[in-house]
């Protein structure tokens, strides 16, 4: 990774210029640099943006994101792709995958739900984006829990009963297969040793599939899922669910066809009809970059 900070030979080199130069117009206010025990730093990004402000002729555009909504896979948020007539594609690969694609510039947006010890996909947006013109907002929250057969035979209650368990899983990319990992280890559960189908499952319905197909005893997924497939659910918890977006792509024709959406009574009435979900929140702002 690129230092934070560079030194007077790193600065003389990247502006092809002699160091007492640097030095020059270090010490004349007209360079941004800092001094630490007496010796000169020069801010990374301060150093970018004091060069890219003294370019001459047209502007550069920003090349144009494609009209894809990556990360984590969201059973409404799938379906309100298709629904608006957006002309969004998903391509659903999990949260962390998301964040990749992000950083890349491979997606408009992707939709994440880290958890953190004070809330949700917050922090890990504002370390690996910081400075960058992204916005987080509330898509909904949802029910996870234990996916299990129809009367939930087993009696299972948590994630402690478990051990003996043939379990469905997602694949590590997964924020909802990171999340029980770090859960079972809490219950006294090592994820290692569980037995169950040996191919990961992509997408939060195909993670149930198993338990519907008597090939595994339960899944770590949603209620929604749970509910569309007639299957019994435990519940464990409510998560958050966000969508991260490049703040151009935002205000895309695309996009906002996405959001015009998400005010209809047809998406709320869905919302409602999958069970599971809260959509109140819907819209708010969790994380907006601060403006260069």
């Amino acid at each position: 990774m690129s230092p934070e900070y560079l030194t007077t030979a790193e600065v003389a080199e990247l502006l092809r210029i002699k160091e007492r130069k640097v030095y020059d117009l270090a010490s004349g206010g007209d360079m941004p640099c800092v001094r630490v025990v007496g010796k000169l730093l020069f801010p990374r990004a301060e150093i970018e943006a004091w060069i890219a402000a003294a370019r001459s002729g047209p502007a550069r555009r920003a090349q144009p994101l494609p009209c894809i909504v990556a990360g984590s896979h969201d059973p409404l948020l799938d379906w309100a792709l298709r629904e608006s007539g957006s002309g969004l594609a998903g391509f659903f690969d999990g949260s962390l995958d998301g964040l990749e694609r992000i950083a890349r510039r491979d997606a408009m947006a992707a939709g994440l739900h880290l958890h953190e010890p004070d809330g949700w996909n917050a922090d890990q947006v504002a370390r690996d984006f910081a400075g960058k013109p992204l916005v987080l907002i509330e898509f909904a929250t949802r029910r996870r829990g234990l996916i299990v057969p129809p009367g939930n035979p087993d009696g299972l209650t948590g994630l402690a009963d478990l051990a003996t368990r043939r379990f469905s899983r997602r694949q590590p990319t997964a924020a909802s297969q990171q999340l029980f990992e770090h859960l079972a280890r809490d219950a006294g559960i090592d994820p290692e040793t569980l037995s169950g189908p040996a191919n990961p499952a992509r997408t939060e319905a195909d993670v149930a599939l198993p338990v519907l197909d008597g090939a595994a005893d339960a899944a770590f997924g949603l209620q929604a899922v749970a509910q569309q497939l007639r299957l019994g659910f435990v519940d464990l918890m409510e998560e958050r669910f966000d969508l991260l977006i490049w703040r151009q792509a935002y205000f895309s024709d695309e996009f906002q066809r996405l959001v015009a959406f998400f005010s209809t009574d047809t998406f709320a009435g869905q919302a409602s009809r999958m069970t599971g979900y809260d959509i109140t929140g819907l819209g708010r702002v969790r994380y907006n970059a601060p403006c260069p």
